[in-house]
């Protein structure tokens, strides 16, 4: 049955809402939640960006106006940012910052889109993928959510020109590349006044389990239709600083939200 999905849109970017508001649950109220549920709204939440990618690719081939669609996107994302920084700044219990960029998605989306404009741009092709590795992924990786995960899969969606490839391919490439880098980050230091090399076996379990819902958005973005459905051009916009406000208040009314950022 669930191979006759016949998803547009409207009714995909509603998946990825949802999942991106479970997935922020977990890490703001993280001290309150059980840890058996902290899994599951993390895999879940894996299968927002992916669907985000994908039309944000989709949103740059039809854009008239590029700039404009650019500047909406960082004016959100500097909106969002103190909500983002309070509500989600030091997840995990107070694991390593350095291991969630304060950047929050939108800058992310707004770097993807330059990185589109500069492949269009540079038709030499080396000299492209010498500018990406040497400056976008350093860039990406110390700054921005999803670090080059995230912009990567989106210049997999722009470049593999394979309809059923261009679906699967990115958020196949992101479950694996999640996958590993909590691996990975399983052994970076923390900030306990331990130095060196230290287990983190927070990042260990929960990175992985991100990597669940990439697979399930290559599943749900195969089964696009390619049609529009209702409209919702202001809808996420407006949704992604509201939801952190909430998870940041009702943080703040528990008592369990880390306002020292702010000195309090």
């Amino acid at each position: 049955m669930m191979e006759r999905l016949n998803l547009d849109a409207y009714k995909l970017k509603w998946f990825a809402i949802i999942a991106m508001v479970l997935n922020h649950m977990a890490i703001a109220w993280w001290d309150i939640i059980p840890s058996w549920l902290v899994f599951p709204l993390y895999a879940i939440g894996g299968l927002t960006f992916p669907i985000m990618a994908y039309f944000v690719v989709e949103g740059y081939k039809h854009t008239s106006n590029l700039k404009r669609y650019i500047f909406r996107i960082l004016m959100v994302g500097i909106i969002a940012m103190p909500f983002h920084i309070l509500a989600l700044g030091v997840p995990l219990g107070g694991g390593n910052p350095a291991l969630y960029p304060w950047l929050n998605i939108m800058f992310s989306i707004a770097l993807s889109l330059i990185v589109l404009v500069i492949y269009d741009k540079i038709k030499f092709r080396i000299l492209f993928w010498l500018i990406y590795i040497v400056v976008i992924i350093p860039v990406s990786f110390l700054f921005f959510e999803w670090y080059f995960i995230g912009i990567t899969m989106v210049l997999l969606f722009y470049i593999i020109k394979n309809e059923t490839a261009r679906r699967i391919v990115p958020p196949v490439f992101t479950a694996v590349s999640w996958a590993v880098f909590g691996l990975l980050a399983g052994f970076m230091p923390t900030y306990e006044g331990m130095s060196g090399l230290i287990m983190n076996p927070d990042f260990m379990l929960v990175m992985p389990t991100f990597a669940i819902g990439s697979l399930l958005a290559a599943f749900l973005i195969k089964n696009y239709n390619g049609g529009r459905g209702k409209k919702m051009k202001w809808l996420f916009y407006m949704f992604y600083p509201l939801h952190l406000a909430v998870l940041l208040g009702v943080a703040i009314i528990l008592g369990i939200a880390d306002l020292s950022l702010i000195g309090l």
